[in-house]
């Protein structure tokens, strides 16, 4: 899959008020937020090195104890396994997200949503 129409990839949920449409590679992942006005990011943290780029919106983020609030052009890195989380204070927002390695988990759930026939995966 060298080339994807972003606007045609299948959006799931990742969480209320936040879907993704998801391309992976063997290395990295993008992941194409879409997230409505007053959405939130619970506190989490994951492995995965991150790193975001804020396309359309305006985005509260924080990286440990950092915090910034995200306009688009700005972008951001978060290391492996460090605690971040966020609120759209002006929607909708859309974010590219990229991660190294791929989510398996993100893909696990992806597969689920898009399935529609045995030899239909996303990988």
């Amino acid at each position: 899959m060298p080339f994807v129409s972003t606007d045609e990839l299948p959006k799931m949920q990742l969480f209320p008020g936040a879907h993704s449409g998801l391309v992976a590679g063997q290395r990295l992942m993008l992941s194409f937020l879409e997230m409505e006005p007053g959405a939130q990011v619970p506190e989490h943290s994951h492995p995965h090195e991150q790193a975001g780029l804020m396309l359309e919106g305006k985005l509260r983020f924080r990286i440990g104890a950092e915090e910034r609030v995200l306009v688009p052009g700005d972008a951001f890195l978060v290391p492996p396994d460090m605690v971040h989380s966020g609120e759209v204070i002006q929607g909708p927002a859309r974010v590219l997200d990229i991660f190294s390695p791929p989510r398996e988990d993100y893909i696990e759930k992806y597969n689920k949503y898009t399935e529609t026939r045995p030899e239909t995966r996303w990988k």
